[in-house]
C-alpha cells in the first residue's frame, strides 16, 4: 500500500497556521487517494533522538567502513528507525513555519538524524554526492509559512533561508518533485486572503499529488 507521511515541525498545535494548512491538504488528499495510508510524525512528540557524540561517532565509523559498537550502535539504530519511517513513505508532506529566516531547529535535528551515509547519500571522490532517494518515486509537498517576511518585501523585513535551505536538502536527498504551498501575508497584507489562497493551493496540489 502507498503511504503518505506528514512531518510537522510546528510546536503550536491548534494555533499553528502551517499545521492548519497541512490539515486542509490531508483532508483533500484522503478524499482523492482513499487507498493511501496516511500518518503524521509530530517532530515535537519526544520520539526524535538527539544526534550527539555517540551518533556522531557511529556516523564516522560507517564512513570509515566499520560498524558502530556499544553506545554508538544504540544511537545508530535509533537514527535508523527515523530514517526507515521517512523511507517507507512514497509521498511526503512537510509543514514548515519560518523561524528566524530559516526552519525550526527540530526540523534541522530531523535532517541531521536521517542524513547519513548509505541512507540518504553516498560520496564519490570523483563525481561528488550520490543522492540515494533518487529513483524511488518519492515526491514532497511543503507548506511554507511566515508572518513578517514575504516575496518582494524589503530586506529590512528578513530573508528567506527557509525554503531555499529546505528545498536544497530535498533535492540533495534525490527528491526533485517538490510542490510548494505558501502563506506569507506580511505585516501589512491581507492575512485572511493569504490563508484562502494557501487553502486553495493545498486543495489543488493534494488532488493530483
Amino acid at each position: 500500500m502507498s503511504q503518505l507521511l506528514h512531518i510537522s515541525s510546528s510546536p503550536r498545535g491548534a494555533a499553528s497556521i502551517s499545521l492548519a494548512i497541512a490539515n486542509v491538504f490531508l483532508e483533500a488528499y484522503a478524499a482523492s487517494h482513499p487507498d493511501v495510508e496516511i500518518s503524521t510524525f509530530d517532530l515535537w512528540d519526544g520520539s526524535l533522538p538527539a544526534f550527539g557524540p555517540a551518533a556522531a561517532g557511529a556516523k564516522m565509523a560507517v564512513f570509515g567502513g566499520g560498524a558502530p559498537q556499544g553506545e554508538q550502535a544504540i544511537a545508530w539504530r535509533a537514527a535508523e528507525a527515523v530514517f526507515r519511517r521517512l523511507d517507507a513513505a512514497d509521498h511526503l508532506l512537510f509543514s514548515v513555519p519560518m523561524w528566524n529566516a530559516s526552519v525550526p531547529y527540530i526540523l534541522k535535528q530531523f535532517i541531521d538524524v536521517v542524513s547519513q551515509p548509505g541512507w540518504v547519500f553516498g560520496v564519490n571522490a570523483e563525481t561528488g554526492y550520490q543522492h540515494l532517494l533518487e529513483g524511488k518515486g518519492k515526491k514532497a509537498a511543503v507548506v511554507y509559512t511566515s508572518a513578517v517576511w514575504g516575496p518582494g518585501v524589503s530586506p529590512a523585513f528578513g530573508s528567506d533561508f527557509h525554503s531555499t535551505f529546505f528545498n536544497d536538502w530535498l533535492r540533495w536527498t534525490g527528491i526533485s518533485d517538490i510542490r510548494e504551498i505558501r502563506y506569507h501575508p506580511t505585516l501589512t497584507g491581507d492575512a485572511a486572503e493569504a490563508l484562502r489562497t494557501a487553502h486553495a493551493q493545498a486543495h489543488a496540489i493534494a488532488a493530483t499529488f
